[in-house]
């Protein structure tokens, strides 16, 4: 049964859900490199789409992809030494304030520079991740206690405003492909 949410966004893009020439994800690598399972609807997202931009807005990352910087896996290793570099001139939010939290990039906007993390917090199955947006030229901060196939199927179709997104939601809805971006 597919997740109530990724199943809205393949109404939206039904296009990009129908392709069957992407290949498969090593999901028990990815993981293993992460050194941390990944949500399901996370996976099913990428499985069901690939990798590429939402919307001309969000790029959803994916491992595995031949461009490192749309490769969750690669960019989260670099996300981790930014985000050490800035917590010691800028203090963390707040729902960083446990030791022991985690930011693992998801998504990126490239045209702001916009970071959307999945709050990985101990002792938390992954299915109960919320996100993390950083602005991409500032300090804001925006928590949204959504998993990320909800929070894009409703920033997408205007159930969710943030003001982060402002230009949000636009129609047509249009993915597009790493396939035909890279």
């Amino acid at each position: 049964m597919m997740h109530p949410a990724v199943e809205r966004l393949v109404r939206l893009y039904p296009q990009a859900a129908a392709q069957d020439d992407r290949p498969a994800v090593d999901w028990e690598s990815a993981e293993a490199e992460l050194g941390s399972p990944l949500p399901d609807d996370y996976k099913e997202l990428v499985e069901r789409f690939g990798g590429g931009v939402l919307d001309d807005t969000f790029w959803l990352l994916e491992p595995g992809c031949e461009d490192p910087d749309y490769d969750l896996v690669a960019m989260t290793a670099e996300r981790e030494e930014v985000l050490a570099d800035l917590w010691k001139t800028e203090p963390k939010p707040e729902p960083l304030a446990s030791a022991d939290a985690r930011l693992i990039p998801w998504a990126y906007v490239e045209e702001s520079g916009h970071y959307l993390y999945w709050l990985a917090l101990p002792q938390q199955e992954p299915s109960d991740w919320t996100i993390m947006i950083n602005e991409g030229r500032g300090s804001e901060w925006e928590h949204q206690t959504l998993p990320c196939a909800e929070f894009l199927a409703r920033i997408l179709t205007g159930e969710l405003s943030s003001s982060m997104f402002p230009e949000l939601p636009t129609s047509p809805h249009i993915f597009r492909p790493n396939s035909e971006i890279i």
